[in-house]
């Protein structure tokens, strides 16, 4: 066996806490190896310490790197050993070009010492030809695309003659194809000598390229699976990382539905910049009391748009139609008058939209509904940690106090918080967009109790989700969009995955009611809302 990489009873404590247990990992040179546990379980935190984030001497434990002991003291060092790891939030400059971003800190000089750019973008388009991206390597960073700026760090790691390269969470934020290419690129590179280390919560993938797994649970190693042996199933992955048998993905729930809480009639919004582009075309659907609706669709179809245009018209211009609650026309043309009709909209990125990383939990949690906690313009403090403490201890936030930071918390926790600050809105109608995304099975079950619990209250959800056994795990009704219109409704009960792919594919020009296959359009409901391939998500 010829092992390129050995951790041997890594232990790190951060205070209060001990983030990693005598851990230990070996990998083999030239292979793929997952490494899979629940948020906050240690894996980022492992591939800190190996890669000199966390330096030498702030952890206990010995690192084996072709055979010598290493103790690395910055990133440069790993680097320098050809050890590369690329975070799932990208480490790229946004007004820089490609070419600037893949030889930062790392440049191409020619005489003089100053940067040859000729050399600098040649260099470039090589790299970019290498990792499969058809890009002016001139063009600014901030131009392109998740899946195109993941391809380019990957390309920043080749420059540095990479050997092992890890991959936090490569494909969490991107769509089917997008993670296609990636991992057809990661087996490329595997066939010319480079081993991977990937981190991923997509428990399919890991078993479509990975030789082998290793498990980590609550800070220590719980075992490294073969994945060629038969055994080696996601099953006992899940088993590994939860501690426990999930017999049921999604939890059990008995529907109560009732009357129609939110209606959406002949919805159309305009692309806020480029003039007479439709993005949602004439879209009509209902959420009912204690019922969960999901959204289907391709990346960009409109699904985000469609909530974010409903929720405060915080999406897109010129909107027409008609929103009513119970009945009767409301008014939801800001985000303050759709919070007071009770709407709530999670959005997909809790990062940038969903939270202040900078915050504590209990500011997080009060800040959609201060008007709760203040008095003449004063907000009571001790009330406001009141509540968040309540939160806090209902959804599982695993936090010592709500005192802190938020940007600290691990993916599932932060998704927590989100979904504790608008449950202290008060909505009737909840819309969540990708609740799920880059969290663990763990959290995500608690997530689907959650949204269980909020429609056993008789409130009426509608989740967004780009993962269909999801949809078809926790929803009572389905929308299918496609290129702006809604182009389905189907029963959970008579929902396949098949079915509602072809109804997410449905193209402009085809009738909606040729090609439903069996869909029951009958509602107008089910008649106007729409997915589209690429171009609006």
């Amino acid at each position: 066996m010829d092992e390129i990489l050995q951790m041997r009873s890594i232990t790190k404590t951060f205070p209060g806490v001990k983030a990693l247990q005598d851990v230990s990992l070996s990998v083999e040179r030239g292979e793929i190896h997952a490494i899979c546990g629940e948020n906050g379980a240690g894996k980022s935190t492992l591939m800190k310490v190996l890669s000199g984030v966390h330096p030498h001497g702030t952890y206990e434990g010995e690192i084996f790197f072709e055979g010598e002991e290493v103790q690395f003291s910055s990133i440069n060092d790993s680097e320098a050993k050809g050890i590369v790891i690329i975070h799932q939030e990208l480490a790229l400059v946004p007004y820089l070009s490609v070419a600037e971003n893949i030889f930062l800190g790392n440049e191409v000089r020619g005489l003089g010492g100053l940067i040859d750019w000729n050399k600098t973008n040649h260099e470039a388009a090589q790299l970019l030809e290498r990792v499969g991206l058809h890009e002016n390597p001139t063009t600014p960073v901030s131009q392109l695309g998740v899946g195109k700026q993941q391809l380019i760090e990957i390309a920043k790691a080749l420059s540095k003659d990479v050997k092992l390269l890890i991959l936090d969470e490569p494909t969490a934020a991107l769509n089917d194809t997008d993670s296609e290419h990636l991992l057809g690129l990661i087996r490329q590179l595997q066939e010319q000598g480079i081993t991977a280390i990937i981190i991923s919560h997509k428990l399919n993938e890991i078993a479509e390229i990975a030789q082998s797994t290793t498990i980590i649970r609550d800070g220590k190693t719980i075992e490294t699976m073969d994945m060629s042996e038969p055994s080696a199933t996601q099953d006992r992955m899940i088993r590994g990382m939860v501690g426990r048998d999930l017999e049921h993905r999604y939890p059990e729930r008995t529907p109560n539905i009732g009357e129609p809480v939110l209606e959406v009639r002949d919805w159309t919004v305009y692309h806020p910049t480029q003039a007479g582009r439709v993005i949602i075309d004439n879209a009509t659907f209902n959420v009912r009391a204690g019922e969960v609706v999901g959204i289907a669709g391709l990346m960009g179809a409109g699904r985000t748009e469609l909530a974010m245009s409903v929720f405060g018209h915080s999406y897109g211009r010129d909107i027409t139609g008609e929103v009513l609650k119970y009945g009767k026309p409301i008014d939801t043309s800001s985000v303050p008058d759709a919070i007071r009709h009770g709407i709530a909209y999670a959005t997909e990125d809790r990062k940038r939209y969903g939270l202040n990383l900078l915050a504590d939990i209990r500011s997080n949690i009060s800040s959609a509904g201060l008007f709760k906690l203040s008095s003449r313009g004063w907000v009571n403090g001790n009330e406001e940690l009141k509540i968040a403490e309540e939160y806090r201890q209902s959804l599982n936030i695993r936090t010592p106090n709500v005192l802190a930071l938020v940007g600290k918390l691990s993916g599932g926790n932060q998704q927590k918080v989100v979904l504790s600050k608008w449950l202290y809105t008060e909505p009737d109608v909840l819309i969540l967009d990708e609740p799920t995304r880059g969290i663990d099975v763990g959290a995500k079950y608690e997530i689907y109790t959650i949204i269980n619990r909020m429609v056993a209250e008789g409130k009426a959800v509608i989740v967004i989700s780009s993962e269909l056994p999801e949809l078809l795990g926790i929803c009572d009704r389905i929308y299918t969009l496609a290129y702006g219109r809604i182009t389905g409704e189907v029963p959970v009960a008579e929902a396949t995955q098949e079915r509602l792919m072809e109804l997410m594919t449905l193209e402009r020009n085809r009738p909606l009611e040729a090609a439903a296959l069996g869909a029951d359009l009958a509602d107008p409901a089910a008649s106007n809302d729409n997915d589209e391939k690429g171009l609006l998500r």
